[in-house]
């Protein structure tokens, strides 16, 4: 098996494939975490009709364990992604990884809606920026 993007030496695809390793890392920790309710639930993560819904300790705690589930399996999925950044060569990693990423930009907006915080607008910025380079022509060649 071969890694095209070590092979082309394409720095910008390999960067998005170290961005989603960590973030796949992070999210199979933070999901085991809130599943076992060793982790509360962080506000910024969540959109501000969420909070408002979840005023019962029991019904947070409830539903920080079903974000738990989500959050893991958002992770196996950048792990996916990642692979799919570094591996390239097939049309379906490439619509994996640019599909995921969609997804990803489009539950930043969701979560930010109106509020402007620093981390989400990080993780915006993080998820535009790898689209951008997904997007590029020469990157996108490498995938066909």
């Amino acid at each position: 098996m071969t890694w095209a993007a070590f092979e082309t030496n394409n720095v910008p695809l390999i960067l998005c494939g170290v961005f989603y390793s960590l973030l796949c890392v992070f999210s199979i920790v933070t999901g085991l975490m809130y599943m076992s309710g060793k982790r509360a639930l962080n506000p910024l993560e969540l959109s501000d009709s969420f909070v408002k819904r979840l005023q019962n300790s029991g019904e947070l705690e409830a539903f920080a364990r079903r974000m738990g589930l989500v959050t893991f399996v958002v992770g196996i999925v950048q792990g996916l992604t990642a692979f799919a950044c570094l591996r390239c060569g097939s049309v379906a990693l490439y619509v994996l990884a640019v599909g995921f990423t969609l997804f990803s930009v489009c539950s930043v907006l969701f979560k930010l809606k109106g509020k402007i915080n620093a981390f989400p607008l990080l993780k915006l910025t993080a998820y535009l920026a790898i689209l951008v380079i997904l997007l590029l022509g020469s990157t996108r060649a490498l995938f066909f």
